[in-house]
């Protein structure tokens, strides 16, 4: 069985290697075998091959956060999922072949692209999140940088449907029609005055709530454009520099920092509120009001130019890794 393994830290492209590892059994009770499908190199699975992740993962270690697979055989007590059925993976997903507990597997629905089921995880469930977080009235602003993102795409769609005025801010001009078909009302290019042409924007209108991916001074100029008493959530460091708040934001605005971790968020939802999550973002899904823009495919074998793509700069879309036809 071929897996995408790494021994040590370090450069995504230098460290990631295509092992043989031994087959796994066949399914006991209540467990499930799946097939891996396909999955996405998202920026988290970048931070964990290079040891900068949330958890450092025990070496040597399997890469991928999450993915989609389809089941091939069950075990004993398991009758929820069939042989057939299309399943969410998560941990360790770039692998041929997984031998899961059945117990966190639901069955995806038929018709729905393998690429873009093995994305619905770590971005759209990070925007539903978020969203919900926020408590969004409609009529309110929100804000967020890394606007041209795969959890950027999910959060102005879902913003909008909440009735929520988004500002999406990108780094580099020419987005704007893209990020309005999501759902951004402005779009603005980062830079030292943004707090001022976000206020030219809001008006009297109420901006409560920002989401950070970047970090280090991305952060302080959002809280400089939150109103007094708003909400900056940072859940990325895109930047790889600490996130900074402006004493005066702090202490006499009263602007407030925190963080946002999906795996966190897992940790506290029963499994009720993760299935209804699902649910509302397959059906957007069904809907192709939840697609995300692909740019490439790689065959395991190739994880090393997939992620030599993924980290090219000004890309239009996800790099994936994908089974072989």
């Amino acid at each position: 069985m071929r897996a995408v393994q790494f021994s040590r830290f370090g450069a995504p492209d230098e460290v990631a290697e295509v092992v043989d590892l031994p087959e796994l059994s066949p399914p006991g009770p209540g467990q499930a075998a799946v097939e891996f499908l396909a999955a996405p190199i998202n920026p988290a699975d970048l931070l964990n091959l290079r040891g900068q992740y949330g958890i450092v993962p025990t070496l040597p270690a399997i890469a991928g956060i999450e993915g989609v697979g389809v089941v091939t055989a069950t075990g004993p007590g398991v009758d929820h999922v069939r042989v057939g059925d299309r399943v969410l993976l998560g941990g360790g997903t770039w692998r041929q072949r997984h031998l899961l507990s059945a117990a966190g597997l639901f069955a995806l629905p038929p018709g729905l692209p393998n690429e873009q089921l093995a994305m619905l995880t770590v971005n759209p469930l990070t925007a539903r999140a978020l969203i919900h977080d926020a408590q969004l009235q409609p009529g309110q602003w929100v804000i967020k940088n890394a606007a041209n993102s795969g959890v950027g795409r999910a959060f102005f769609t879902l913003a909008k449907k909440a009735g929520a005025r988004g500002i999406a801010v990108v780094r580099r001009p020419g987005l704007e029609d893209t990020l309005k078909g999501w759902g951004a009302e402005v779009v603005l290019v980062d830079g030292p005055d943004l707090a001022e042409r976000v206020k030219a924007v809001v008006g009297d209108g109420s901006l409560p709530y920002a989401v950070d991916a970047v970090g280090g001074s991305a952060t302080a100029r959002l809280g400089a454009a939150v109103s007094p008493g708003g909400v900056v959530v940072n859940y990325g460091l895109l930047s790889g520099e600490p996130c900074h708040l402006s004493g005066v934001d702090l202490v006499f605005r009263g602007v407030v920092l925190r963080g946002f971790w999906l795996a966190t968020w897992f940790q506290q939802t029963p499994r009720e509120g993760v299935v209804k999550a699902f649910a509302e973002l397959i059906d957007l899904l069904a809907a192709g009001e939840l697609t995300t823009p692909i740019e490439a495919t790689y065959p395991l074998e190739h994880v090393r130019d997939a992620l030599r793509h993924a980290e090219k700069p000004a890309r239009d879309g996800k790099v994936l890794l994908v089974a072989k036809p």
